[in-house]
């Protein structure tokens, strides 16, 4: 937001013609102007080496503002809405770089921080497999253990939907585990894809492989 007091430019909307210097200033020449209809071009306004940023960065442009000793509002006139509407400032080159050194270096720190995130949500995720792997020998005895851990790393696919990142699957509750080793079991131990292949019905496909699906979840209970 411009303050009342902030130096303010405008891309001129036609052409025109600075008061003391008489250069021909052409549309969509930054002006500056010093009073009704008075327009003056950067160099006559003392405004010349300063540099445009245009907007669309705030860090930047707050940090270069705050290092720069003079700084301008760039604003353009909207016909349509009737009002000036800012494009960016100008400041002092050495303000500038500043600015863009110190943005630069939050980048840095984010792009670290980002770095040691991503591996503490790794080394979670492979923790909650474990565990997840767990719970299933721990309902399920006799499922090989490895098994068992690509059930739980197939269950547990971050962003998947997958039964394995519901709460209850989280909680490890009972119900959870054992929808992810059925799935495991329909996919892998009996003729399912193929029924779905060629058509089946999913509820008629499931109550087809429902006995193969008992046995293996008997076998692996420990029951047989």
């Amino acid at each position: 937001m411009a303050k009342q007091d902030d130096l303010r430019v405008f891309f001129s909307l036609r052409d025109s013609k600075c008061e003391e210097c008489q250069a021909e200033l052409g549309s969509g020449e930054l002006i500056a102007l010093t009073g009704p209809r008075k327009v003056l071009c950067l160099s006559c306004a003392d405004l010349d080496h300063l540099l445009y940023i245009p907007a669309g960065d705030p860090a930047l442009t707050l940090r270069a503002r705050k290092h720069s000793g003079l700084s301008a509002i760039v604003l353009k006139v909207s016909k349509a809405r009737k009002r000036s509407e800012r494009q960016g400032v100008l400041v002092e080159e050495t303000a500038l770089k500043l600015a863009e050194q110190e943005c630069l270096a939050d980048e840095e720190v984010r792009a670290r921080r980002r770095v040691r995130d991503a591996q503490r949500r790794e080394k979670e995720d492979r923790e909650y497999i474990k565990q997840f792997s767990g719970a299933i020998l721990d309902l399920y005895p006799k499922c090989p253990a490895r098994t068992a851990k690509s059930i739980a790393e197939h269950a547990c696919l971050k962003y998947s939907g997958r039964v394995g990142r519901s709460a209850a699957a989280k909680s490890f509750d009972a119900s959870a585990v054992r929808l992810a080793v059925i799935a495991h079991i329909r996919h892998a131990k009996t003729q399912y894809d193929d029924l779905l292949m060629r058509d089946w019905d999913r509820y008629d496909a499931r109550q087809q492989i429902a006995e193969q699906v008992d046995s293996v979840l008997s076998k692996w209970q420990g029951q047989k």
